[in-house]
């Protein structure tokens, strides 16, 4: 359980960096989450925003963090009052004092006050730091504030000078995770690994791609789950080729591969795995022939991984393997490093291997700085995650058709090079092969 301790460094250490790009007078706003109508009067299940709960751990929506570095009182909170009726029909709220004794708020504020109380927070401020477009109300709001100041400034106190977008500093302290944020991460991971496993022994020829779902998402609740970071894909036969595939209601046939993508959340913290499968046990050649490729095609990218290793680097040491494979395949013909330069393989690989892991499953943090790659550091969490696909249709020679192989895992950055977390979770053909069907055994 990610402590009151943590939630207070990291507010600690974005106001350090705020007060030091534009001085203490700085204020930065941050809202929450809001509920969402799904249909009629049901609202889809709520999940904070990932940046509020990061800096927070408040897990309520309609809420208003603000940061002042110079103040008294630097963290304060608008947050909807305790309701003894919506706790009778939804639970009870924190309120105004639960968001200071637990939360660790140094003040909080009923939420109607907000439109009040916000403008003198921002008393004295030159620069504030807020993302316009993720809040409507909020946008007015700030937008409010500042034409205020402005027309107040030759009388009174000066104008705002700026008005700045957080992201790039939370999202380059969002992407270096901490101890604590990386025991959340590996335990969204192991939830995952034992879903997998389940799946696996479950699936058989005749089954629907629904069902190995059911079996994958039900061992995740088991588990302690509260949900999955992205909707799972359970992706069979031609499906496979198809890279973001959720409808997940076709029925498996017996030569089918099973491509299961998927990642159980924890603390907020998603994993991201994919698992290629044969639902027979059994790969045909042809489906083994691809899958060894993508295998040594990761293998390459994690042994790639390490701190100083530029991000794209990843991305290269993968992909070579995968053109030396298509070329095997006879897939493609002539020199790695000419059909590299012309992306010959585009239409058989389509995606990087990478991208950074962790409250969200594609998370925040750039993949280039100052024009350049950015340098892996430890802390930072990637993917790994070379495919092939050969669709139906394609160019590619008619034995391979229908044929969609990804093999994804989770790997951090250590100060000695990677620690793969996902390493435990099987994905040799030989593992697959004994586990897949097992169950029924």
């Amino acid at each position: 359980m990610t402590t009151p301790a943590e939630f207070a460094r990291r507010r600690q250490q974005l106001m350090r960096a705020i007060a030091r790009e534009s001085g203490r007078d700085a204020v930065a706003v941050f809202p929450s989450a809001r509920e969402v109508v799904r249909n009629g009067d049901v609202h889809h299940q709520f999940r904070q925003e990932s940046t509020f709960w990061y800096l927070t751990g408040f897990a309520e929506p309609d809420a208003v963090l603000v940061l002042r570095p110079g103040a008294d009182h630097p963290v304060a909170m608008f947050v909807r009052p305790h309701d003894p009726v919506m706790a009778v029909w939804v639970g009870p709220r924190a309120g105004v004092d639960g968001t200071v004794e637990q939360y660790g708020a140094d003040a909080a504020h009923p939420i109607e006050e907000l439109d009040s109380l916000l403008p003198r927070m921002l008393a004295g401020a030159r620069t504030v730091y807020y993302a316009f477009g993720a809040d409507a109300v909020l946008d007015t709001l700030v937008t409010r504030a500042v034409a205020e100041r402005r027309d107040m400034a030759q009388r009174g106190p000066a104008a705002i000078e700026a008005v700045r977008d957080p992201s790039a500093l939370v999202d380059s302290q969002r992407l270096v995770k901490s101890a604590a944020e990386v025991r959340a991460l590996q335990h969204a991971i192991d939830i995952t690994g034992e879903g997998l496993q389940v799946a696996l022994a479950a699936t058989r020829p005749g089954m629907h791609e629904y069902e190995v779902q059911a079996v994958l998402e039900q061992e995740y609740r088991r588990l302690g789950s509260p949900r999955e970071g992205f909707p799972t894909i359970a992706a069979s036969g031609e499906n496979s080729c198809t890279l973001h595939y959720v409808d997940n209601r076709r029925q498996i046939g017996q030569r089918d591969l099973m491509l299961l993508d998927t990642g159980a959340e924890w603390e907020y913290y998603s994993a991201d795995v994919t698992r290629t499968y044969p639902a027979s046990g059994k790969f045909t050649a042809a489906q083994r022939a691809a899958y060894d490729i993508v295998l040594a095609s990761q293998e390459a990218g994690i042994a790639k991984t390490a701190p100083g290793v530029a991000f794209h680097a990843v991305h290269q040491a993968s992909l070579r393997v995968i053109v030396e494979g298509l070329i095997d395949l006879k897939v493609l013909r002539g020199s790695v490093d000419s059909l590299i330069e012309r992306e010959a393989y585009r239409p058989y690989y389509m995606h990087s291997t990478s991208h950074w892991l962790g409250l969200d499953v594609h998370d925040v943090g750039r993949y280039r700085t100052d024009g350049k790659s950015t340098t892996l550091a430890p802390g930072m969490v990637l993917t790994v995650e070379p495919g092939l696909y050969f669709a139906p249709g394609s160019k590619a020679p008619k034995r391979l058709q229908g044929i969609g192989i990804r093999i994804e895992d989770d790997v951090l950055v250590t100060p000695s090079g990677r620690r793969n977390l996902t390493g435990r979770i099987p994905k040799t053909p030989e593992a697959l092969e004994a586990l897949v069907g097992s169950a029924a055994r």
